[in-house]
């Protein structure tokens, strides 16, 4: 089983099956438009600009489990990445990624690659902790996603490969995705 196993749907609600990126780099994110991440658009997309010839795909999964930061219909999202950010990578329908309504993608992503930790470095790693340890003590011991921005590398096979959270830096992202377009 690989990630081209799956369907899910697409920001119209219509199924779309994984295999049509079959061949290509994935890196597939849990996003939020009222996040303290949400600036990271402007960075996946230039990574994207810089990286969809060479076959690469950024796959955004909208997701309000996380504060309620992804508010909104479907269309609102989009209107909302379209305008802010210049989003032109695919997006698709607002998803659960945690818990019992959890779709099937981000139940697999999970069980491929657990929690990597937060960057200790990164500003908001200490207000993260706060929140999950509040909420769920032993957070760093599952494999559930802890907040918005959580991102899946996946190689041309449909492996994941890699997962980074929201602390690590895009620079780092990058260079992975890299080092996976060029094998």
């Amino acid at each position: 089983m690989n990630v081209y196993y799956f369907n899910v749907k697409g920001r119209n609600g219509e199924d779309i099956s994984l295999k049509k990126y079959e061949g290509k780099v994935l890196l597939i994110v849990n996003t939020a438009i009222q996040c303290g991440f949400t600036p990271q658009y402007d960075g996946l997309q230039k990574m994207y600009e810089e990286l969809h010839d060479k076959g690469f795909e950024i796959l955004d999964f909208p997701c309000n489990q996380f504060g309620n930061q992804a508010p909104g219909t479907n269309e609102e999202i989009a209107a909302f990445c379209d305008s802010r950010f210049g989003i032109t990578f695919p997006a698709f329908s607002k998803v659960e990624v945690n818990g019992e309504n959890a779709i099937p993608l981000f139940k697999y992503l999970k069980e491929q690659k657990s929690f990597q930790g937060f960057d200790p470095n990164h500003p908001l790693t200490p207000v993260l902790i706060d929140i999950l340890e509040k909420e769920h003590p032993d957070y760093a011991s599952t494999s559930d996603i802890k907040w918005n921005f959580t991102k899946f590398l996946v190689d041309r096979k449909g492996n994941v490969v890699e997962r980074f959270e929201p602390t690590t830096s895009l620079e780092t992202v990058q260079k992975a995705v890299e080092k996976y377009l060029n094998e």
